[in-house]
């Protein structure tokens, strides 16, 4: 059985440090765009440069998320971002957008890619097929049951990844409207206000 990775959210600075302080194996954290988490303090492009070179010192790996869905005239924007991530050492990115998943790997694609859980991955169906186009990691669906984990775990071909700690939402992951519905704010879009 292989070792699981202690993987920790770095939303900031301080976040990072305590992360690395305290034995995490690698850390995730967003860009100041295409993020999810947009209400976080998140990092510059020379941020993350330096978060990427102080982890590799403490022996950590970094994925920089870049999960939201994206619109047509950001497409070009958000594949720059993905070539200056693997020019500055990521270990990943954790990527939502099934558009991006293909550009990534047709103009990139020596950089890793793990598939977010706003992808609402719920079977190994739905892995392998990430693994076919690419995908090494998949972040499974926050609802699936320990026993559904396991049955996918049988037969997948991707390394996997699951939440046990952190936001839950009441809604699919990556399929919520509510937010944007009652507020005007898309969780699908970074902006999530958290109503439930």
């Amino acid at each position: 059985m292989q070792r699981p990775e202690l993987l920790a959210p770095a939303g900031s600075q301080e976040a990072l440090l305590a992360a690395l302080a305290n034995g995490a194996d690698a850390i995730y954290l967003g860009g100041k765009q295409f993020s999810a988490r947009q209400s976080a303090a998140n990092f510059s492009l020379p941020e993350l440069a330096a978060a990427v070179q102080l982890a590799h010192r403490a022996k950590a790996k970094v994925y920089v998320t870049v999960n939201t869905l994206l619109k047509d005239a950001e497409l070009e924007a958000a594949v720059k971002f993905l070539r200056q991530l693997y020019n500055i050492g990521v270990d990943a990115v954790i990527v939502q957008d099934p558009g991006l998943i293909a550009l990534a790997q047709a103009t990139t694609p020596q950089l890793e890619l793990h598939a977010s859980t706003q992808l609402t991955i719920h079977n190994a169906a739905g892995v392998n097929a990430l693994v076919r186009r690419g995908v090494k990691r998949v972040v499974l669906a926050r609802e699936l049951s320990f026993a559904e984990i396991k049955q996918i775990a049988a037969t997948s071909k991707a390394s996997l990844e699951v939440f046990v700690h952190g936001a839950l939402c009441v809604a699919y992951s990556g399929q919520c409207l509510l937010s944007s519905i009652i507020g005007g704010r898309s969780g699908n879009r970074g902006q999530c206000a958290q109503p439930c």
